[in-house]
């Protein structure tokens, strides 16, 4: 009988042994799964409400290239008709007259991009441009009296009376001042674009960007422009929702976007 109570209890010894080993499995399992959901949370921004970053102003204004003119409508090859400023109520005009909208009206849903040209949703779905609430999207003409790159600069100029440079900025404080390196503008020309992204950080979703300067170098070419010859641009702005500074902290914020375009030659040198 005493031999028979010590195997059972063996037995029942090996039973806690395996069941011990199913709960260290299970638990070392439990806890991997925890960690990838960390990773996953950290990595991915978006914003989980409903109120969304809002663009509060856009100025587009030119310098440091005598030659470069811009309008909202191709004025022909004479430079008198066309400008050296566009302002909100321009392109207000033309999203009015495209979409109906204006740029109050719009607000930044995140998207992404690996292009600069089509958007997706964070579940994939592709997305319109000028909708209530997705990305920007207009279009702007140039002309120049000679050959030159295009190229967006950091420098700080004086254009019609105002300073004038390439910049995202925001009133905002604390953490919603974040927003302003969520940010990104694609110039589109003849199917491919370029993408400045403001205060530049590690890129994201396979994107080629490049930050402003205080001279012209490659990274910041957007297009060229033969003499006289009116080439139309697709300008897009949108919260890139895979920027880890995309997230419920900056929703509701408000920008001011400036851009301002100079020429240069093939080497960089600038049109003074």
């Amino acid at each position: 009988m005493e031999d028979k109570t010590v195997l059972e209890l063996q037995q029942e010894l090996k039973k806690l042994k395996k069941a011990q080993a199913r709960i260290k499995r299970k638990f070392t399992f439990l806890l991997s799964i925890i960690a990838m959901l960390v990773l996953i949370t950290a990595t991915l921004a978006w914003f989980t409400l409903s109120n969304f970053a809002s663009v509060n102003e856009i100025n587009l204004k030119i310098s440091t290239a005598p030659e470069l003119y811009l309008d909202i409508e191709n004025r022909g090859t004479d430079v008198t008709q066309w400008k050296k400023v566009l302002t909100n109520d321009m392109i207000n005009q033309y999203l009015s007259s495209v979409n109906g909208t204006r740029i109050a009206d719009q607000r930044l849903d995140p998207v992404t991009t690996s292009n600069g040209i089509s958007f997706q949703s964070q579940s994939g779905a592709a997305r319109t441009a000028n909708e209530s609430s997705s990305f920007l999207e207009f279009k702007v003409w140039f002309i120049a009296t000679t050959d030159m790159y295009v190229h967006l600069s950091g420098q700080t100029v004086q254009v019609e009376g105002n300073n004038a440079t390439s910049a995202v900025t925001t009133t905002e404080t604390g953490s919603k001042a974040d927003i302003v390196r969520a940010v990104r503008v694609s110039y589109e020309d003849s199917g491919s674009a370029a993408i400045w992204e403001p205060n530049r950080g590690t890129p994201v979703n396979g994107q080629t960007t490049f930050d402003v300067g205080q001279s012209f170098g490659s990274d910041s070419r957007l297009f060229h422009l033969d003499k006289l010859t009116p080439k139309q641009i697709t300008v897009r702005i949108w919260a890139e929702g895979n920027d880890p500074e995309c997230d419920n902290d900056v929703q509701d914020s408000e920008l001011t976007v400036q851009m301002l375009f100079g020429g240069a030659d093939e080497n960089g040198n600038s049109f003074e």
